[in-house]
């Protein structure tokens, strides 16, 4: 059951059109540390804790990815709604803009498409949540490096959010796993 607000997890925002830049954010949407692989990741590899707070923390954070997802395809879109096609051969986005024109589409910023290789879950919940500790701190330094490419404040004050909750993500997860070591060497009485 889901209920859906009908507004961002956080309001994203910019001072102009920048298809070069939405080139570059690109890759928080369909690249291999961005936020479309981070919520699948999360959603499945929650089947598999032994705990219920460990399952509860993947689900919403799987869930929220899913926002910040929604945050990226935004930034994407308002960064490119009024480039004609002069700006968008300019910022090296012609062939995306042949196949997909301004669609939103699930690529890395050099255009590589989404692939279901990029989601880690090998049923181990120790590896897996050692592998989502990694994830976040590979997409808060992509953000990172983000804020290092643009020069829009109203842009950056989003992406700064977006690294923030990767920030938080990375110790919940370390959280959940301090949770499910302990669950592990607990004695359990049936």
């Amino acid at each position: 059951m889901w209920i859906y607000e009908k507004k961002l997890e956080y309001p994203v925002r910019v001072s102009k059109k920048d298809p070069r830049m939405a080139k570059y954010i690109m890759t928080q949407l369909g690249g291999p540390d961005g936020e479309l692989s981070a919520a699948l990741r999360y959603l499945n590899q929650r089947f598999t804790m032994p705990t219920n707070k460990a399952k509860a923390l993947l689900t919403d954070i799987g869930t929220e990815e899913l926002a910040h997802m929604e945050m990226i395809q935004t930034m994407v879109y308002m960064l490119t709604k009024d480039a004609d096609i002069e700006e968008i051969k300019e910022s090296d986005m012609g062939g995306y803009y042949a196949i997909r024109d301004k669609a939103i589409y699930p690529a890395d910023s050099t255009g590589n498409p989404w692939t279901a290789a990029y989601i880690q879950s090998i049923g181990d919940v120790v590896a897996d949540l050692h592998e989502d500790m990694a994830a976040e701190q590979k997409a808060r330094a992509v953000y990172e490096n983000l804020l290092k490419l643009t020069d829009d404040p109203l842009l950056s004050d989003a992406l700064r959010f977006l690294r923030e909750r990767e920030v938080v993500h990375f110790q919940r997860f370390g959280e959940a796993l301090r949770d499910v070591e302990e669950y592990g060497r607990s004695k359990r009485y049936y």
